[in-house]
């Protein structure tokens, strides 16, 4: 019976630290979109946020690198509501794979990356996908204005920035895969839900939510 209850009481603690984690990295992407946007002239172009249909922040890409590279990391997507007004709750992602490039040593990027229409929606919607396989992404742009929209920006379905030791600078995650994260879902909605459900079915965001979407709103409304 002792037994028993330890466990239990085992289980309750590492619940309680996970959720925690969930929402210390809401607060790590709402910081990240802060500082990343108030980069001036070297930021994600506002023209580029007000078309956008999703945007994805993972706060702290884990990226080790031996003979080839690894990348790993946990993050959120929201959604345009329906109606175009506001941005959806947002949904648990992770971001995992292998791709060349990287230097010995391991290193830690914000990304943040636009989903620019609903099909890149609707993959993003499904549980998992790679990026530069079923959907086209590229290096996004860089700037304020519209001359930063290049052919790539207006041809990809999603489109990737990189932070890393104060330096922003679109990049290419080509291989990557990205799926949804039901345990941080749980977590943060107490219950098990899909994105899908979360991003289209009206979900209220967590608490520790407010301030992200108050930040998206206030970079991305469309006139």
């Amino acid at each position: 019976m002792k037994l028993r209850l330890l466990a239990l009481l085992a289980l309750s603690a590492v619940a309680a630290t996970a959720a925690t984690e969930a929402e210390e990295r809401l607060t790590a992407a709402t910081e990240a979109l802060k500082e990343v946007m108030g980069i001036p002239d070297r930021t994600i172009p506002q023209e580029l946020l007000a078309k956008a249909e999703c945007m994805i922040i993972v706060p702290d890409l884990k990226k080790g690198a031996f003979i080839v590279g690894g990348q790993y990391g946990k993050g959120f997507a929201m959604c345009r509501n329906a109606n175009g007004v506001g941005w959806s709750a947002p949904g648990s992602v992770r971001i995992e794979g292998l791709s060349g490039g990287f230097q010995i040593g391991a290193t830690e990027s914000d990304i943040f990356m636009l989903v620019m229409n609903k099909k890149g929606m609707n993959r993003l919607l499904s549980t998992k996908f790679t990026l530069g396989g079923e959907v086209a992404a590229a290096a996004g742009p860089v700037g304020r204005t519209a001359q930063a929209e290049t052919d790539a920006a207006m041809t990809a379905e999603i489109l990737v920035w990189s932070r890393s030791r104060g330096l922003f600078a679109g990049i290419s995650l080509k291989g990557s895969t990205l799926r949804e994260d039901k345990t941080w879902n749980r977590e943060l909605y107490g219950k098990e839900l899909s994105n899908r459900d979360i991003i289209t079915k009206g979900m209220a965001a967590p608490k520790g939510a407010a301030e992200l979407l108050t930040e998206l709103n206030r970079y991305s409304s469309r006139k």
